[in-house]
């Protein structure tokens, strides 16, 4: 049974696909494992003392270095740009401003059905690190954007940047004039010198930031204490661990997740409406794109990451260059991947993420479902806190070399994967054909997940 005005409404069918979204969607929903395996098979505790804790060797360390620099954070950009453009795509017949209310209606209803899979990720996955409902609640906010021009949502999608830049630069110069203060400090210590108060304040603030460099102080031991308890018993304390890991420590940045996705999202409608994402432009115009995103935003991202490894408390041009530079190695992936599939032989070597991008909901849940209730729950193979970052991510190369084949295979038979269906069913009030169609039928759902 569907709804009044919903069921004249259908998903994308077979043709009318794109098939570079796709594969964007499908590399990114990939990708986004490699950020998220840490957290799943490792201590929480390298977000607070830096990553050489779990290991450190040569392939350790390049393998780090390559993730946080090629993908952190960008996985979770091109899903965004693709999230925006989703809307584009749902949106076509309603782009007069007195498009139907349908369009409005089901685009609303596809969020908060998507909200709730979110909190299902969250509270029965056990997934900390979910997107879907960050999406969801950024998604509700971004229908009325559709009608303006491409250089104002670009504007308004840097908007977040911008602040994160601003405030990056106070702390900045904060943490510049106490790095400066310090030797100053130190010889008029040696000198049996007595000290101003604002120095004695000063020197008190970097013993404590020297202090949490090494021990990382309450937090910690906090990590410390959630993990012993939560691998140490059964499922319902390894349930409130992961829980509590959310409340404690995603909750309260809920708010800038929400607004950075949300200026994504208007970011990816400005590229839709310029035909960058969908393919639309010249092969010359996305290899200058791609160098022109890449070499600033590489170059930034690689000297935050060497930054990170400091022993003491330096500054770091990252808490003014990680957003900015974060949205130009996303852009630089989806003009990157757009400029591979201008040739068949890159069309031949990107053609099997297709399949991944069409059942990117479902391999996002099975990604969790594998790393939390199999190889690093305490009933588990006993993997948890025994691998270092080649290990982890060797591990996750294995899991999505099987999510590509499985998925596949899975599309010779199904139109699109299980949670796609119920997703789909839910948000247009009619069941979904899961079965794949005969030849010519179409063959799935171009989603904005």
């Amino acid at each position: 049974m569907a709804l009044e005005g919903v069921a004249q409404l259908a998903p994308v069918q077979g043709g009318a696909r794109i098939d570079v979204l796709d594969i964007l969607r499908g590399l990114a929903i990939l990708g986004i494992f490699f950020m998220n395996i840490p957290f799943e098979g490792q201590t929480a505790v390298t977000m607070l003392l830096g990553p050489q804790i779990i290991g450190w060797t040569p392939l350790d360390r390049w393998s780090w270095t390559f993730v946080e620099v090629v993908l952190e954070g960008t996985q979770r950009g091109v899903l965004e740009i693709l999230f925006g453009c989703g809307l584009m795509v749902l949106a076509a017949r309603a782009m007069r401003p007195d498009g139907p209310v349908a369009v409005a209606d089901l685009y609303w209803r596809r969020n908060l059905w998507l909200l709730g899979f979110g909190l299902l990720d969250i509270f029965v996955f056990l997934w900390t690190g979910d997107i879907l409902h960050i999406y969801a609640l950024a998604a509700l906010f971004l229908f009325p954007f559709r009608l303006l021009g491409p250089r104002v949502l670009l504007a308004l999608g840097s908007l977040f940047a911008l602040g994160m830049a601003v405030t990056g630069a106070s702390t900045y110069a904060e943490r510049a004039a106490l790095v400066a203060a310090v030797p100053v400090i130190e010889q008029k210590l040696a000198a049996h010198q007595p000290l101003t108060q604002d120095e004695q304040a000063k020197r008190k603030e970097w013993q404590t930031l020297l202090a949490r460099r090494a021990t990382g102080g309450e937090e910690v031991k906090k990590v410390r204490e959630m993990e012993k308890r939560g691998h140490g018993g059964g499922f319902l304390a390894y349930a409130a661990m992961n829980i509590g890991f959310y409340v404690e420590f995603m909750l309260p940045e809920l708010g800038l997740a929400i607004a950075e996705a949300f200026c994504m999202m208007l970011v990816g409608i400005a590229l839709w409406k310029w035909r960058v994402v969908q393919g639309g432009r010249s092969t010359r115009f996305y290899a200058i794109l791609m160098l022109c995103c890449y070499v600033p935003g590489m170059l930034a991202r690689g000297i935050g990451a060497q930054e990170m490894l400091s022993p003491v408390p330096i500054v770091h041009t990252a808490w003014i260059t990680e957003e900015p530079a974060r949205i130009l190695a996303s852009i630089g992936h989806v003009a990157l991947v757009n400029l591979i599939v201008r040739s068949g032989v890159g069309q031949a070597v990107l053609a099997p993420f297709k399949a991944a991008g069409r059942t990117a909901f479902s391999l996002y849940f099975l990604q969790q479902f594998i790393a939390i209730y199999i190889l690093f729950a305490p009933w588990g193979p006993g993997l948890f806190g025994k691998l270092g970052w080649s290990g982890l991510y060797g591990v996750a190369l294995a899991v999505l070399a099987f999510e590509v084949v499985l998925a596949n295979l899975w599309l010779r038979a199904f139109a699109m994967g299980p949670m796609e269906w119920a997703w789909r069913s839910l948000a247009y009030v009619q069941r979904q054909p899961f079965r794949r169609p005969r030849p010519g039928a179409g063959d799935g759902v171009l989603a904005a997940a």
